[in-house]
């Protein structure tokens, strides 16, 4: 059985009792598009487990962050996009919304480089 919080958004949307534009599926991890995109393609990548980030997935399971970078690269490449940037956001202050496991996985955009800001 997979761990859950009942009032976690993404477990909802993982759960399928929140509709949402999903891309891609395994036993692992669902993706979906992101609805506030911040590139030409923006999808989100989701622990079907409930956990409050990567570090806490990995120390769970070590496999679990694999399987979420697998799905993420199925995703972006059937976008068209085989250059892409994996983003996992760990706190507040890194700027974290919400605390269950996810990558953004944005690309589409010839001038991303490795500038943050």
């Amino acid at each position: 059985m997979s761990e859950t919080a009942p009032d976690c958004i993404f477990c909802k949307i993982v759960a399928g009792e929140i509709p949402a534009d999903v891309l891609g599926r395994n036993d692992h991890a669902v993706s979906i598009k992101d609805l506030n995109p911040q590139a030409p393609f923006h999808a989100l990548v989701i622990t079907v487990d409930h956990h409050d980030n990567a570090a806490a997935s990995a120390a769970a399971d070590k496999a679990s962050i694999g399987h979420l970078v697998a799905l993420a690269d199925e995703v972006a490449r059937e976008s068209g996009n085989a250059d892409y940037r994996l983003i996992a956001n760990t706190g507040t202050g890194a700027g974290q919304t919400v605390f269950h496991t996810h990558l953004h996985v944005l690309g589409g955009s010839p001038r991303m480089s490795e500038t943050l800001v």
